[in-house]
């Protein structure tokens, strides 16, 4: 991590030793948070935590038609939880939250550093979830960043094409099994393209796991090469309608965990029901089979998704998980107000103790059991 630290430094101030006659600008701004939660299922079942990441942002301006920036933030971060009278524990944390730095122009960008990556048509559950995790259900869309070069190109058509090496995360992220092994970068990237009512894309990465460590059951195994294949599609017609899937494979047998199929549709619609009733629906399926494509041992997710604006400064949503396996029923509720700078939420959720909806964000420990929170959240 610290040579990737040092390689990032070298090459800003590289760039910026080119900024004779250029025109540049310093931002900072910044996000401050604190919340209340009540879960009287957890051993402490009061907790009262803060947030603040604050972001600054340093743009030069090359030319008409070129630009070089940087963004740098911190998550910064603490909590405490406590049985009233009997028990309490603390926690909080300091870590970067995105360090990069970019050159851009009209149709080309390279970005290196600490970064966020993410593309895909779904929006609740998502095969193609491979770099973040995102949570739908969280007000402030957290997700850490990982370390990686990252290029795109943009043709005039408004086709895409990316390219990315990653290198410095150890920790598996989401859908994927065992740590990543440290001997060979992450390579990938993902071909887009206008089609007939909407776009399509392809998506290919490569990594090494590791799976020492895992399961008794699982092998283990320093360095398996791990092969993913994505391809997903969005459309605008009545509806709104998408798909992805995704098949990831290793070249060491694991017996089921040889072999993953994710494969998700979905769909929204805008009802002219009062203010504008919006509605989203997604299906979920996750095979694991030691054959490609025998979806022997599934697991199956539906989602729903409904918000509605009570005005200019209000809005109401729930979201609805249904865990077809087990019967098991995930509940959201969120009431969200803006005042100016300030916006608070009001947040109830209902949903079994064992938690396994596929997302590895922050907030999916905090979502177990039965609970309510209320968050306040102030960004200038």
């Amino acid at each position: 991590m610290q040579a990737l630290t040092h390689i990032f430094i070298l090459v800003v101030l590289s760039l910026c030793s080119f900024s004779a006659g250029a025109r540049d600008s310093l931002m900072f701004k910044g996000q401050l948070s604190a919340w209340g939660h009540v879960n009287t299922g957890n051993d402490l079942p009061v907790w009262l935590g803060g947030r603040y990441i604050p972001q600054l942002n340093y743009s030069l301006t090359l030319s008409e038609k070129t630009l070089f920036d940087i963004e740098a933030s911190a998550n910064i971060n603490g909590s405490t939880g406590f049985h009233p009278f009997d028990s309490i524990h603390s926690e909080g944390r300091l870590k970067p939250y995105r360090l990069w730095a970019r050159y851009s122009t009209n149709q080309f960008e390279v970005r290196l550093g600490l970064q966020k990556i993410n593309f895909g048509s779904a929006s609740m559950l998502r095969p193609l979830m491979w770099f973040d995790q995102i949570d739908p259900r969280d007000p402030l869309q957290l997700t850490d960043g990982i370390w990686g070069l990252l290029t795109r190109y943009y043709f005039l058509n408004n086709a895409n094409i990316w390219f990315w090496v990653l290198y410095g995360n150890e920790k598996p992220k989401t859908w994927e099994l065992g740590n990543t092994s440290q001997a060979f970068p992450e390579i990938g990237g993902r071909i887009q393209t206008p089609v007939p009512g909407g776009e399509a894309a392809i998506s290919y990465h490569f990594r090494q796991a590791d799976t020492r460590g895992l399961e008794a059951s699982i092998p283990e195994f320093p360095e398996i090469n791990e092969n993913r294949v994505g391809i997903d599609g969005k459309f605008d017609l009545v509806a709104g309608i998408w798909f992805e899937g995704v098949w990831i494979n290793k070249n060491r047998k694991l017996g089921i965990f040889t072999n993953q199929e994710i494969l998700n549709i979905g769909t929204d619609y805008t009802f002219g029901i009062g203010n504008g009733l919006y509605m989203c629906f997604e299906q979920l399926v996750v095979s694991n089979d030691e054959k490609p494509f025998a979806f022997a041992n599934t697991i199956s997710f539906s989602g729903l998704s409904v918000s509605y604006p009570l005005g200019i400064f209000d809005n109401l949503g729930a979201i609805i998980f249904y865990d077809w396996t087990n019967n098991a029923l995930y509940n959201f509720l969120n009431w969200k107000k803006q005042l100016n700078k300030f916006t608070l939420y009001f947040m109830a959720y209902f949903n079994p103790e064992t938690y396994r909806i596929p997302l590895q964000g922050e907030s999916a420990n905090l979502f177990a059991g039965r609970g309510i929170q209320v968050m306040m959240v102030f960004s200038y």
